[in-house]
This record gives structure tokens, sequence and C-alpha cells, in this order.
């Protein structure tokens, strides 16, 4: 099954009378489970593409299903509520809460979703053992590694179990130890929760993790592999 869909999209921004064509045309399908890599040069459009996805943005023309519901008809609201539920987002800077410690940052998607104290507690508890990091949750952001506020990132992001997790250069700042164990860890969870990932990404790192490789370049898919198995 399908979870998202993107037909003929185009992204155009303007500044003055100057047009830049971000995307030019996509035509692209995500289904269940996918693990899957957006590559290419700086500016063909990876970044444009995976806020398209998320519902941060809205294309200039063309069409974008999240589950058969096409999300470029639904107002500013409906589309936080729908990110709310059903896309969860890892950044390249983490994008932690400083002041809140781990098991409180991935507490608060649970927090807004209006969940209860004892599903909370058990949910979040429940993500940091799968990343590894019970023991470090009640520390705040700036007393753990890159590599440890990463994964209390990929705990956020799957909080609310997510059909969809988006990752916008997921590894960029962190050492090659660290993110091959932040890759291990998402790989680990999309075989065994079926959630779909999609990364953006300039990293070798990441690309070799994926089981599908969708290069861009000047806004147009260009290729769209099924990535050799990785050892």
């Amino acid at each position: 099954m399908e979870v998202t869909k993107l037909t003929d999209v185009t992204r155009v921004y303007k500044i003055g009378e100057v047009e830049t064509h971000a995307l030019r045309g996509i035509n692209l399908t995500i289904g269940d489970g996918e693990f899957t890599t957006l590559v290419g040069p700086s500016g063909s459009g990876k970044t444009t593409l995976l806020q398209l996805i998320g519902c941060l943005d809205q294309p200039t023309s063309g069409s974008i299903y999240l589950r058969g519901e096409d999300v470029t008809r639904l107002n500013r609201n409906q589309r936080a509520d729908l990110r709310k539920a059903k896309i969860g987002f890892i950044f390249q800077f983490f994008a932690l809460i400083p002041t809140l410690t781990a098991y409180e940052n991935v507490e608060m998607p649970l927090l807004l979703s209006g969940q209860n104290n004892g599903r909370r507690k058990t949910r979040v508890m429940e993500l940091l053992d799968a990343v590894g990091l019970s023991d470090r949750a009640h520390h705040r952001p700036d007393q753990l590694s890159g590599g440890e506020q990463q994964r209390v990132a990929v705990a956020r992001a799957l909080a609310t179990n997510p059909v969809l997790v988006l990752a916008d250069e997921p590894t960029a700042n962190l050492d090659t130890a660290n993110g091959d164990q932040v890759m291990e860890i998402m790989q680990k969870l999309n075989q065994e929760t079926g959630t779909t990932f999609i990364f953006a990404t300039h990293d070798p790192r990441v690309i070799k993790y994926a089981r599908r490789v969708v290069t861009l370049c000047d806004g147009l898919v260009v290729e769209n592999n099924t990535a050799k198995k990785k050892d």
C-alpha cells in the first residue's frame, strides 16, 4: 500500500521578479515500510521535496497524497493536525528543546496528542529503551553527546506511531561511529515497526543503508533504483 504519492509536483519560489524552479514535475510513490533515500547535488530539490511530503510547504502545482488523501487540498490547520498524527521528523541539528530532559523531549508529541500519563510513560520508556537511552532519560541535551541527542530525536519522531518518518541530513553532525549507530537503530525500528522512512542526504553512510535510492537533479527524478542489499 502506498504511504505517499506525488503527481506532477512543481515548486517555484519567487523573489521579486526572479523565479527559481526547485521542482519541475515530480512523480513518485513511496510504499509501506520503505527505507528510501533522496540523493542529488546541492540545489537538486531534495529538501524541498521532503518539506512537501511532510506538509511543511505547499506545491506550486500538482498533487500530493498521504494514505490516499490529497493533502494539497487541506488548509494550514488541517495540515498541522495531519503532521502531528501521521508524520515524524528528524532534523540535522537535532531540534531538541534544550530545557527539557530526554524523557520530556520524547514525551512532548504525546502531550500534544492528548495521551494520558500512564500511556505516555510506557511509550516514552519503550522508545528510549529502543534507542539505548533508558539510562539517560533524565539528562538534558547539553548533558548528552551528539549521537545521543540524535537518538533522542529518533525516539521523539516515532512517539505517536507515525506512518512516515522524514529525516533531513540526519548524520551530518555526527562522526562515523555515531552516524552508523543512528542509522542502524533507524533500520532496526523500520524493520520492527513497518514505519516508512525517507531521508534526504549527501552522506554515503546513509545511502549504504537505503533499500531504495531516488536521485534528483535540477528538480527532476533522474534515477529511481532499488539499492543493493547491505551485507
